[in-house]
């Protein structure tokens, strides 16, 4: 049995609800059916537990930067405070460093602490809160950085939904934005997250020009996955897709148990659900025991 790897994980306990960082509100939680025993927050060792019911061995906690600070709605989840999860629990847990455009020089000394002192084993960004296309001039320096870390980063294509009723986003970060980036900066592993949606064509066409992009298959249900991304997953770009959740918007029991519905070849499913992260995240390869293949 495959061990999967989450490549994206929200942190959702009680302490990001007190602290109203989770980034929706009530309405998205209806949108998405998140039933009622979730909505005060679960716990990271009853987190765990879900993991261990859906075969999933180590998720990516996100340490959310979503958004400019003076702007209303924009929320984080500080560094140290995915950090403390990731320390309780160094099994099951990586941290992702989110990033802020907006903040300068403070930003990249703030992503060499995640990674020197922090462990982290990536960035994160979300273009749509910033309102900032991810080929701006403004993210260069982050993804420069990134370059010297040698570490990869994620980021949200596709549409933006209203995750919180009074602030609405725009979509920003259509797959193909990546071209450029991709272009200027061929060593950057760089995962658009979020399938991509409703531009999947375009994602699978920018991960299979670009040797470093990379295709993440989390914030919809699997089973709802376009057909062309499913053979791309199963055939020639079996190397090239990771599996997540974007928890808490898809629980990963779900995620995992409509992955495999697909019927995927045994060395598809190994390296999407698996082998894939340990590729492009290879700080993984010392916390896990590698699985064959």
């Amino acid at each position: 049995m495959v061990k999967a790897i989450d490549i994206v994980c929200n942190p959702f306990t009680a302490q990001e609800i007190a602290k109203k960082q989770s980034g929706f509100d009530s309405n998205f939680m209806d949108q998405v059916r998140m039933p009622d025993y979730m909505r005060g927050g679960v716990s990271i060792e009853d987190y765990a537990s879900i993991m261990d019911e859906a075969d999933v061995e180590h998720s990516l906690l996100i340490a959310v930067r979503a958004g400019d600070q003076r702007m209303r709605g924009s929320i984080e989840i500080p560094y140290e405070q995915v950090a403390e999860y990731c320390r309780q629990m160094p099994q099951r847990y990586s941290g992702l460093a989110g990033v802020d455009p907006f903040r300068g020089m403070s930003q990249l000394r703030d992503l060499e602490y995640a990674v020197n002192e922090l462990g982290f084993v990536g960035a994160h960004s979300y273009p749509h809160w910033f309102r900032l296309p991810p080929d701006a001039s403004q993210w260069y320096p982050i993804y420069a950085k990134c370059c010297e870390l040698d570490i990869p980063i994620m980021m949200q294509v596709g549409q933006n939904l209203i995750y919180q009723k009074d602030v609405r986003l725009p979509s920003v970060a259509k797959p193909i934005l990546l071209d450029q980036i991709a272009i200027d900066f061929p060593e950057l592993k760089i995962v658009g997250i979020h399938v991509g949606t409703p531009w999947a064509d375009e994602m699978i066409a920018m991960a299979w020009k670009h040797e470093n992009v990379f295709i993440g298959i989390d914030a919809y249900a699997p089973r709802h996955l376009p057909s062309a991304l499913v053979h791309y997953m199963n055939s020639y770009g079996r190397d090239k897709v990771l599996f997540g959740t974007d928890w808490p918007v898809i629980d990963p029991r779900r995620g995992v148990d409509e992955v495999r519905a697909h019927g995927l070849r045994p060395e598809s499913y190994q390296r999407v659900m698996r082998g894939n992260a340990l590729s492009v995240f290879p700080s993984l390869n010392a916390r896990l025991e590698t699985a064959d293949g």
